[in-house]
């Protein structure tokens, strides 16, 4: 059984996702990072890949791409940074990024080497999924990547369920048409919530954007399998001369 799929067989609610900016706050931090986010209590990690024109992201996160490209990062550094991942993180771990940079690296050789270093799955926004599905889902599938396709509250129910069917490991609803960060009012985001709970899909579903303390993990929890954090985390770590004690703090605060 995939890292992911074991996740969702002995947690069905209440699953935390964080997200994580690889190379922030400091560009050798990518590992103590996700390592201080397991020892908290993270189900999954989703780590960014840094990019000068991440359109999905909010300020916060747009801030913590363009420290970590200052500071040096890039996709060969990132997976050399990862080769001794699976001796220290047991957890799933999804990258996620754009398709720039991962063309300009090659498609087939950025999968190759994801899974080399123990990813489990791919989170590609702007992918769209008429090319996944007919030029790049055989080459994810030959690694043994999963791949998770974003839902928003405008995908009409058909959408949902071709989108649904193209996914593994989870499917990501997306709170709101905003970037990642923005505030919003949460019961319109229940009403979404429950209309894609009664659709009835395969995969376990992840709320992202918006979701930032216990409040809304919660709420969100209701509705889902669990709960993705970004923008929340990263302005956690700003600042911290402690990433370690930084981050337990930040997730007890979420969990309770």
């Amino acid at each position: 059984m995939s890292r992911l799929k074991d996740v969702f067989a002995k947690k069905e609610k209440n699953v935390l996702n964080v997200y994580c900016t690889a190379g922030f706050p400091q560009v050798n931090s990518t590992l103590p990072v996700m390592e201080a986010l397991q020892e908290s209590g993270a189900d999954i990690i989703e780590l960014g890949m840094p990019y000068s024109d991440p359109l999905a992201d909010g300020e916060v996160i747009q801030n913590s791409s363009t420290i970590a490209l200052q500071g040096g990062m890039t996709l060969s550094l990132l997976f050399e940074q990862l080769k001794p991942m699976r001796e220290r993180i047991h957890v799933p771990v999804v990258l996620m990024g754009y398709m720039n940079p991962v063309l300009q690296y090659g498609f087939e050789k950025f999968c190759a080497d994801a899974a080399a270093v123990g990813v489990d799955g791919l989170i590609l926004p702007d992918l769209p999924p008429f090319e996944f599905e007919t030029t790049y889902k055989t080459i994810v599938e030959q690694y043994g990547l999963s791949f998770i396709f974003l839902v928003t509250p405008e995908t009409s129910e058909a959408r949902v369920r071709k989108l649904d069917a193209l996914s593994s490991g989870f499917l990501y609803a997306v709170s709101s048409s905003s970037t990642t960060g923005n505030e919003k009012e949460f019961s319109a985001v229940e009403q979404y919530l429950e209309r894609l709970k009664n659709y009835g899909l395969n995969n376990p579903i992840l709320v992202g954007f918006g979701i930032k303390d216990q409040d809304t993990f919660s709420r969100a929890c209701n509705y889902a399998n669990g709960a993705i954090i970004g923008s929340a985390y990263i302005k956690a770590l700003e600042g911290q001369p402690d990433l370690a004690a930084a981050t337990r703090h930040f997730i007890k605060k979420v969990l309770g």
